[in-house]
């Protein structure tokens, strides 16, 4: 465990109650200077710990903490959430995420948070670096559709967490085919991924990673150069609870109109979308496609105008946003 994360996996512990910084230099096996420079980070990140140069460390109250009492007292939402597993941290959300919805029957709507994740990933396995601070979380959802049309899932997430964003004054748009973006830099991911038969869903697992108060200045530079946070282009921590309540409500009304009314939902994505009217390069398993993106079809396939005027459908691949001169 990442001794950020095991400090105050420790502080929450202890109940409030103050830890000497020997005792907290014994558990983690570093120096008290060492255990103060991850208190106050801690502290940077919207962790009420309190210290005092005599006494100790405490964790002051828990109300940052994704814990289940927190995230349920005020959650709107009906489904969605009302069944909640909380991790200090894990390899990956969806990694919990999948075991319980293959091995528990009444699963539909649970969501699994954690404060850190040693082996997030996005598409293709690529990795994604979810250090505490980061909103880190996914969506059982066991529904009656095909496997075609649970791809366009990944579409109600987009959506969902552009909107939220977006009510917090942050110019949040959607990168085809999984990114939430603001201001061109990457401030989410999300991870669709589906146990079907060929015509059957049994599963879905919606994983969300939002670096929410994440300290982009911590991670490898060529991640650094392209992504971003809400505390820093707000300059200030977020509420995560509030936070991933916003997000779970909103995915919910998504969802419901998912089933109701799909072009619904993709009409809101083309208007939140970064992708569309862009010169973009898709590369797929088996070709890159040069053009510009023109739109969605009704089964949430990318289309793309080439060079020759014809129309190519995409489903899923690399995107990259192409400089226009």
């Amino acid at each position: 465990m990442a001794i950020e994360t095991h400090l105050l996996s420790i502080l929450f512990s202890y109940e409030g109650e103050l830890v000497s910084g020997e005792l907290l230099s014994r558990h983690l096996g570093v120096s008290r200077a060492t255990v103060s420079k991850y208190a106050q980070s801690l502290m940077r990140m919207g962790y009420r710990v309190e210290s005092s140069p005599k006494l100790g460390y405490r964790l002051k109250d828990y109300h940052n903490l994704l814990i289940p009492k927190n995230i349920k007292r005020g959650l709107r939402t009906s489904i969605i959430g009302r069944k909640l597993l909380h991790f200090f941290e894990v390899t990956s959300t969806n990694d919990v995420a999948r075991q319980i919805a293959s091995q528990f029957v009444d699963t539909d709507g649970t969501v699994v948070v954690a404060e850190s994740q040693t082996g997030g990933r996005g598409r293709v396995h690529r990795p994604w670096i979810s250090p505490l601070g980061g909103l880190w979380f996914s969506i059982i959802l066991k529904p009656n559709i095909t496997p075609s049309e649970a791809v366009q899932l990944t579409y109600v997430a987009g959506v969902a967490v552009a909107k939220v964003l977006r009510s917090y004054g942050l110019n949040a748009k959607i990168k085809w085919p999984n990114d939430v973006l603001i201001d061109g830099k990457k401030v989410c991911g999300i991870l669709n991924e589906v146990s079907a038969t060929p015509d059957v869903v049994n599963y879905v697992v919606v994983g969300m990673g939002i670096n929410a108060n994440v300290d982009i200045e911590l991670l490898p530079e060529d991640i650094r150069e392209r992504a971003t946070s809400m505390q820093r282009e707000l300059g200030e921590p977020v509420d995560r609870v509030s936070l991933l309540q916003q997000v779970l409500f909103q995915f919910e009304e998504e969802y419901r109109t998912f089933h109701e009314h799909l072009s619904s939902i993709l009409d809101d994505w083309k208007a939140l979308s970064d992708t569309i009217g862009r010169h973009v390069e898709v590369r797929t398993l088996t070709q890159t496609i040069r053009g510009v993106a023109i739109g969605v079809d009704t089964e949430g396939w990318l289309l793309i105008r080439t060079e020759d005027g014809s129309i190519q459908r995409v489903l899923s691949g690399d995107c990259l946003h192409l400089k226009t001169t």
